[in-house]
């Protein structure tokens, strides 16, 4: 499993244990997760995904 898959997942399963949304992101060569309403305007981060534990839709 590569470590983006890996991340989704975690991530997924950090929004549904925390039923809040969280973010998926990217910055520089490391990947990471956010709650989203943590995010400001001037952070450097590219958005991957964001998970919200009350979509129903797939996560991949």
């Amino acid at each position: 499993m590569s470590d983006l898959a890996r991340a989704q997942n975690h991530a997924f399963e950090l929004a549904r244990t925390l039923m809040v949304p969280v973010t998926l992101f990217r910055s520089g060569d490391h990947v990471g997760v956010i709650v989203s309403d943590e995010i400001e305007a001037d952070d450097d981060l590219d958005i991957i995904h964001e998970f919200d534990p009350y979509d129903r839709r797939p996560a991949h």
